[in-house]
Order: structure tokens, then sequence, then C-alpha cells
């Protein structure tokens, strides 16, 4: 049993904020993805991920981004349709010396312009570097 607990604290993705229950949409998936990472995602959430086609708002995004997958901005901005205000992004970008790596600078423009901050930036695999985004939070009352 504590060995459970223990690969629990040390689970990538509790590392990156995913917490049981949320909804966690993942867009740009395809056959170059870190398997162990996705399924260490819906291990924590507690179910899987959901794709591009999923129609409600979700907790977080895991976005896989290579440098030929279009204009970074735009997909940010498209992500954020998602997610409910204050959620994050888990950018995934390969890292160096991988076909489309991504420059960190562009990474860092492309999250600024689609009015995101990045809180902080890990490796996430033997391929892939994680950079978690977060949208603003609307200045709203508790009730």
């Amino acid at each position: 049993m504590s060995a459970t607990a223990d690969h629990a604290e040390t689970s990538p993705a509790v590392r990156l904020g995913f917490q049981p229950e949320q909804v966690v949409q993942e867009i740009g998936y395809d056959d170059d993805v870190d398997q162990e990472l996705r399924e260490a995602i819906e291990q924590v959430i507690g179910t899987d991920l959901v794709d591009e086609e999923y129609d409600d708002v979700a907790d977080a995004v895991v976005l896989w981004f290579r440098d030929e997958d279009g204009d970074l901005t735009d997909v940010l901005v498209d992500a954020t349709t998602y997610i409910e205000e204050g959620g994050s992004i888990l950018l995934l970008t390969p890292k160096t010396g991988r076909d489309g790596y991504v420059e960190p600078s562009d990474i860092s423009e492309a999250a600024t312009t689609a009015g995101l901050s990045a809180s902080k930036s890990v490796s996430v695999g033997k391929d892939w570097s994680g950079s978690r985004l977060v949208t603003p939070k609307a200045a709203k009352s508790k009730r």
C-alpha cells in the first residue's frame, strides 16, 4: 500500500497539478506522444482524457504541439476556449534536438499573446518538455 502512495507523490501528473475527478481535454494527440504521461494523468484524474471533439468545459487541457503544427498562438487561443477561468494548459513540446522542437522564446511569446502566464516548465519524459500555462482568473465574488 505504501508503494502506491509513494508512486502517487512522485507521479509526473501529480507534480503537474492534475487532481482526481478533473475533466482534462487532450489536443494534438498523435503517435509520438508520451503514453506513460497520458496514463499517469488518467490514473490521477480517475477517467480517460477527453478528445478534441469534447464540447463542454474542461478543468485543464493537455496540448501536444510540434513546430510544424501551425501557429502556436492560434492553437493556445483556441485551447483557452475549452477550459474554466483559472484553468491550466499543459503545453507539451518536443525537447531540444527532437523533430518538431519549439523555441522557448516562441512559447513565451505565444503564451503572452494568448493571454496566458507560464507558471513553470518541466521535463515530462524522454522526448517531451512541458510548460504549465495558466488562464487569468476572473474577479468574481464567492458565494
